[in-house]
């Protein structure tokens, strides 16, 4: 199946990056404190260092701790410092509810790289796409899985998300929190520029376009193949015959 949608694996373990790289299905990386904290890390900048040095010509976006704003500008000049081709997550707001915008503004006139994440309502969008420079370019992450995971339906928000993100030169638009390989699918075709995606989610994707049928088949396959090794049967009754 052909997409044009750019694929982003999204994670915090080195190791795991690196073998995700190696399949030549990714064009960058994304992470996020969440991620790091599952992943064990413990040096947040060792860590970032490392994952530019493993993959020097490739995006990859690192994210702010701060909720100061002075603070979240000092940190993300640290992080851009990083390589050319990082991104510096902020989110749209804090955890107040006030908005980041000044933030993300003032990075991005500095010609900062950023992603603003964490965005849920086209009203962020907005705000978002308003807050980053033509000139320097930035990213607009919908947390699409995080939406579905409320009962609602994604792709109109993702729909009208790429049509005020494509308004403005070098704004691109990341569907991110992927649930399943057919949000990749959502993605293409609402006019998303990158979906991350992590890499168990991306270890399925040589069953894109795969025919219904031979889904079937294959699981049946699966299941008489952890029969065998299970070794499991199931006593029946032996049948006589009366006389």
């Amino acid at each position: 199946m052909q997409l044009n949608v750019k694929l982003y694996s999204d994670g915090a373990e080195l190791t795991a990056m690196q073998q995700v790289a190696q399949t030549g299905r990714v064009q960058g990386f994304t992470t996020n404190p969440s991620l790091m904290k599952a992943a064990g890390i413990t040096d947040y900048l060792a860590f970032a260092r490392a994952a530019v040095a493993a993959f020097p010509d490739q995006s990859i976006s690192f994210e702010v701790f701060s909720s100061d704003p002075d603070q979240m500008v000092k940190e993300a000049l640290v992080l851009a410092d990083l390589g050319k081709h990082v991104a510096v997550k902020v989110p749209i707001i804090r955890a107040t509810g006030v908005d980041n915008t000044a933030v993300i503004q003032r990075l991005s006139q500095a010609g900062v790289k950023v992603n603003v994440t964490a965005i849920t309502t086209l009203e962020q969008v907005k705000l978002a796409v308003q807050a980053l420079s033509e000139r320097t370019g930035g990213i607009v992450s919908v947390f699409a899985g995080r939406i579905a995971d409320t009962g609602v339906d994604p792709v109109p928000l993702m729909r009208a998300a790429a049509k005020l993100c494509h308004a403005k030169p070098r704004i691109e638009l990341l569907w991110a929190s992927t649930r399943e390989v057919f949000n990749i699918v959502q993605a293409d075709q609402t006019g998303c520029d990158i979906i991350t995606v992590p890499p168990k989610i991306l270890a399925k994707l040589p069953k894109l376009g795969k025919k219904a049928l031979q889904v079937s088949l294959d699981t049946v396959k699966t299941f008489d193949a952890d029969i065998r090794d299970l070794g499991f049967t199931i006593p029946t009754p032996t049948s006589t015959t009366s006389e």
